[in-house]
């Protein structure tokens, strides 16, 4: 089955919050509790917080889609961040958070995400950014290989509130 990357739309809230239930919990650490990681998801990964992002002009969405199946999902974020750990380890600017970037685990292994992460640098680019960040959990040992291997490196660390747990993260950045 022939798959593309597109822009999300409103449309998609309802597809991108059951993709998000699915491939969240795969990027949290062991020892998360499922408590805390639906509580993540109620707070900002259901349906209605997906047409929100949508509907914010500084978020793009970029979804794999397979004849309406949505296989993954990426999210620019194209406004300077907030975080002091955050901006004090950019060397990138102006710089271009991709604040999610998920596959359907039935898909891993198949060149998806690389072709995401391609489509999701390109756009980053295309919009004036001269870098990409992201933050990763620093246990998330797969994460971390992909993300450098598709030319990030770490350069610094950041907390992140996962529901009642503070977890760390590792400050990833490329050149785009």
């Amino acid at each position: 089955m022939s798959q593309t990357i597109r822009e999300a739309t409103a449309d998609d809230a309802g597809r991108l919050a059951e993709l998000a239930a699915v491939t969240f919990p795969l990027a949290c650490p062991p020892g998360s509790s499922p408590e805390d990681i639906a509580a993540h998801l109620r707070r900002t990964l259901s349906a209605e917080k997906f047409t929100e992002y949508l509907a914010d002009p500084d978020i793009t969405i970029l979804a794999i889609d397979a004849a309406g199946e949505l296989r993954g999902y990426s999210m620019l974020v194209a406004r300077p961040t907030s975080d002091t750990d955050v901006a004090t380890a950019l060397t990138h600017t102006p710089s271009t958070e991709l604040s999610k970037c998920y596959v359907h685990p039935e898909h891993h292994g198949l060149g998806a995400a690389a072709e995401l992460m391609k489509a999701t640098l390109d756009r980053a680019a295309g919009s004036g950014a001269a870098g990409v960040w992201l933050g990763v959990n620093s246990q998330n040992a797969k994460a971390i290989r992909f993300y450098e291997k598709s030319g990030f490196t770490k350069v610094g660390t950041k907390s992140f509130r996962l529901g009642d747990t503070v977890e760390h993260d590792f400050v990833m950045e490329r050149m785009v």
